[in-house]
């Protein structure tokens, strides 16, 4: 079926696709990727736990209802989850039910538009990612497209005109079982506590559908910007648009302002900018790195946000052993450093400074003595050697490894 839809129909539109999404085949391999993916229950209660045991009665009624189109998604249930030091952000959770039609949906859809989507769009594709995106901003900086235009949409997924999103929709799919499918969940009921509301602009966020959608709105961005030969980097609504001089990237900016809107979007005007990132000031941000005079950083917000993990993680109160703290603390700083090991040597060293101020505060408490590791007396009695015999992970460490095998 997906090699199917990958080729593509004569005049690019398909007329029937809701038999593609209802095929038994489909929708246990929708169910498989919820399952794997796990997740809260939604408004229904029913967990991944739940819907496991009674898995066959469950899909077989979700076939049913979309065959017979008795089938309506339930309203999403919506949670704050942290997003920063003292911040958070909105995220909706559909049901496990709608979760599997969701998924079934993307994968009929995905494969028809991936035969449209172009290179630069790197956000929530198949086999592409951050660092492919990064790479690709790495290496057009080496060649000397060092004019940026660094764009920040403004609340894009809440924004998105559902009107003119389901328009791009229909420019490649004419069934309309599947269009009302979609238009339902745009427009699904949000409960938050005892308030509910229908959306009338946006995609959900937290919903499986939704990154798929926000890339089908963009696409035509992407498509103007190559037809004048600019060079875009997007992942999702986050894009650069990287030029060989000033005047070319202000044309460039302008372009994309002019797009934006007319097609309903807007420009967040502290966060867009135009600067030459050679230069000290005038870098940019991009997936969780700095780029400025030469260099690639980690982000303010990045640290702070490791930072604020770490100290989770060390509370001098929670009476946990150090190894088991370490144990804990792992995987957090392996899976940081994995993910920022390109970025300036510094940033490394400053962090195994902080975890292991932290842990001999720590330590401290449990010997009934104040203050906070930072004296020379602790460093003698607990030297940075000591944390490694107990096999904490040295990001400063990993670096050096990292630079010699080059």
């Amino acid at each position: 079926m997906l090699a199917t839809l990958e080729r593509g129909v004569e005049g690019g539109k398909w007329y029937s696709l809701i038999d593609k999404v209802v095929r038994p085949g489909t929708l246990l391999a929708a169910w498989k990727k919820v399952e794997k993916n796990c997740g809260a229950a939604g408004i229904d209660q029913v967990s991944v736990e739940r819907f496991r045991a009674g898995a066959d009665r469950y899909l077989m009624e979700i076939e049913e209802e979309l065959k017979s189109g008795q089938y309506k998604p339930e309203a999403v249930r919506r949670v704050n989850i942290p997003k920063a030091p003292g911040q958070t952000r909105p995220l909706g959770i559909p049901t496990v039910k709608d979760r599997i039609v969701q998924t079934a949906i993307k994968m009929v859809l995905e494969p028809i538009y991936e035969r449209e989507f172009l290179p630069m769009s790197y956000g929530f594709r198949p086999g592409r990612g951050c660092k492919d995106a990064l790479r690709e901003v790495d290496r057009l900086l080496k060649e000397g497209y060092t004019w940026v235009v660094d764009a920040d949409l403004k609340k894009y997924f809440d924004t998105i005109p559902q009107d003119r999103l389901m328009d791009r929709v229909r420019e490649k799919v004419s069934d309309g079982k599947v269009l009302k499918l979609l238009e339902r969940y745009l427009q699904q009921e949000v409960m938050d506590g005892l308030n509910s509301w229908k959306p009338t602009s946006g995609t959900p966020q937290g919903s499986v559908i939704s990154p798929l959608l926000a890339n089908i709105y963009l696409h035509p961005l992407d498509k103007r910007m190559a037809e004048l030969g600019y060079k875009m980097v997007r992942y999702a609504d986050d894009f650069v648009i990287l030029c060989r001089s000033e005047g070319e990237a202000r044309k460039a900016f302008e372009e994309v302002r002019r797009w934006t809107e007319t097609n309903g979007l807007q420009l967040h005007p502290d966060k867009t900018h135009v600067g030459n990132c050679l230069e000290e000031g005038q870098g940019f941000e991009f997936l969780g790195y700095r780029f400025e005079a030469g260099l690639r950083k980690v982000r303010q917000k990045s640290l702070l946000a490791l930072r604020e993990k770490i100290r989770q993680k060390t509370r001098r109160t929670q009476g946990k052993g150090i190894n088991r703290v370490i144990e804990s603390l792992n995987p957090t700083l392996k899976g940081w450093f994995g993910y920022f090991k390109h970025a300036h040597g510094r940033t490394f060293k400053a962090i195994d400074g902080f975890v292991r101020r932290r842990m001999r505060a720590m330590l401290r408490k449990q010997e009934k003595r104040p203050g906070f590791g930072l004296c020379q007396a602790d460093s003698r009695k607990w030297p940075n050697a000591f944390f490694m015999e107990k096999g904490l992970f040295t990001m400063q460490e990993a670096h050096r490894r990292i630079c010699q095998s080059r």
